[in-house]
């Protein structure tokens, strides 16, 4: 086991540092800029809210590629969702098969396992863009509101511990909203859980604080409407600010390789 630890913790050290061209099995392929990931995603939903998608990478053929080829060489954005069934990830960015690397979890927090699956997807997939993607009624922040308004209900063992990232991100909402109660404060947690979330990985993830430093990777924020099928994107300068005041912060990690 630790050798494979060993040998994981050595490609993503490689990795980071190339120009971002080489994946795990030593192919190389060429991605797009961070932007121009960004703008594909774009560009993909705007064909999905306007009902004019062109279900690209979803044939046969993409499929006898993807038996043969590394995901490496073809996918362009890592994307962490809400397990939510209203947002299917893949259809909302009108993609395809290896197109996108997702990690899905409820209420898109990012703990030990989600950052884990991130640096993967960004340091050995090789995305060069990393979405935080909320979305409109979720039910975690909505359930996490109601027990820090000291009006939430029963829930079973191990959803708690899941959802407790979220915490952080209502109680600021309710402070910054004192007006807002109940339902009419989600909307305003579920934007900070996304800034959360960011804050979250680059305290726990160095590999994916250097990848941005440096450009070679970005990463933003979204908020997927269910009821439309249009996504927002969030200010970037947000997340250039989190950056700035996680690598001032004495608790950050700072080992970016497995032991």
């Amino acid at each position: 086991m630790k050798k494979m630890l060993k040998a994981f913790a050595l490609g993503c050290c490689l990795l980071a540092g190339t120009a971002f061209q080489v994946n795990a099995s030593g192919s190389t392929a060429h991605k797009p800029s961070p932007d121009a990931a960004i703008k594909i995603l774009q560009e993909g939903n705007a064909r999905f809210v306007a009902n004019k998608p062109t279900h690209p990478h979803t044939d046969t053929n993409r499929l006898i590629q993807a038996g043969k080829e590394n995901q490496g060489d073809h996918a362009y954005a890592t994307v962490i969702s809400c397990s939510d069934s209203r947002v299917p990830v893949e259809l909302l960015f009108d993609a395809g098969v290896m197109d996108i690397f997702v990690i899905r979890v409820a209420g898109n927090v990012v703990d030990v396992d989600e950052a884990g699956s991130i640096e993967y997807g960004l340091a050995h997939v090789n995305t060069p863009v990393l979405v935080v993607l909320g979305h409109t009624q979720c039910g975690a922040v909505t359930a996490v509101t109601g027990v820090v308004e000291g009006h939430g209900h029963a829930l079973e063992r191990n959803i708690p511990p899941l959802v407790d990232n979220i915490i952080p991100a209502v109680k600021k909402a309710i402070a910054e909203h004192p007006d807002k109660h109940g339902k009419d404060v989600v909307p305003f947690g579920i934007e900070e859980n996304i800034w959360q979330g960011v804050n979250d990985l680059f305290m726990s993830s160095p590999a994916t604080r250097e990848l941005v430093k440096s450009g070679k990777a970005k990463v933003v924020g979204a908020i997927y409407d269910v009821g439309t099928g249009k996504v927002d994107w969030l200010p970037e300068a947000k997340v250039t600010e989190i950056l700035d005041k996680v690598e001032k912060d004495p608790a950050r990690a700072m080992n970016a390789m497995a032991e």
